[in-house]
């Protein structure tokens, strides 16, 4: 995920009509999408090789579990930390920050994140958002589980997390901007919600006519 234009952005930027601003970011969505793909391509086929493997593990949109509730978890044992060690090299493989364990199957309220790709991967057990700013901020998105769009999501811009580590032990945080993004974003995917349902149905459709084409332009490669 990324913070990018977004239509208030374009609105304050150019003073333009709402119309004009959204017809913008629909624009910046495809260039994205085609960013995207350019991506792929770019990289060495080593890495490609282990970005296609870590996405084939990832539940994709459709899937019913991307829609399910996790459960709070109860036993902090190896096979936890394994889990999450997994989920970890997984989120790395595919170039994502961010990782919940329904996007792996595993109803789990659990996910992992690494907004800084110099630091460690973190993992929080059972989280929950106790204090959210008043003040938002509108940013892209993107998702592992929905290849290819870009939408432009309201967060908070700081929050205060309670949860666990992989050993039981309970912890706070504050975070703000990417990181509180990314946090909020990877707790609605342990509550079964997903960025398309934080966005105008008008979005929605527009995203996932972009997805449609991407798909189309990868799949005659």
């Amino acid at each position: 995920m990324s913070e990018q234009a977004t239509i208030g952005a374009a609105l304050q930027a150019g003073g333009s009509s709402p119309a004009a601003a959204l017809a913008q970011v629909e624009g910046e969505e495809r260039e994205r999408a085609a960013g995207e793909q350019e991506r792929e391509e770019g990289l060495d086929p080593e890495a490609r090789a282990r970005r296609d493997r870590a996405l084939a593990e990832i539940r994709k949109l459709g899937d019913p579990v991307l829609r399910t509730r996790a459960l709070p978890v109860e036993r902090f044992d190896r096979a936890l930390r394994a889990e999450a060690r997994r989920m970890g090299e997984i989120m790395a493989d595919a170039l994502g920050v961010g990782l919940a364990a329904t996007q792996v199957g595993i109803l789990h309220r659990l996910f992992v994140y690494r907004v800084d790709p110099d630091e460690e991967v973190q993992a929080l057990v059972n989280p929950l958002i106790v204090a959210a700013s008043e003040e938002r901020e509108t940013g892209e998105e993107g998702c592992l589980s929905i290849p290819y769009v870009h939408v432009a999501v309201e967060r908070h811009r700081q929050v205060t997390v309670r949860a666990q580590d992989l050993k039981g032990r309970e912890l706070e945080l504050e975070a703000e901007g990417l990181q509180a993004r990314v946090i909020q974003h990877e707790l609605d995917h342990l509550d079964g919600v997903l960025i398309l349902d934080r966005i105008s149905q008008e979005a929605r459709r527009e995203a996932m006519r972009l997805m449609r084409e991407a798909r189309a332009a990868a799949a005659r490669r």
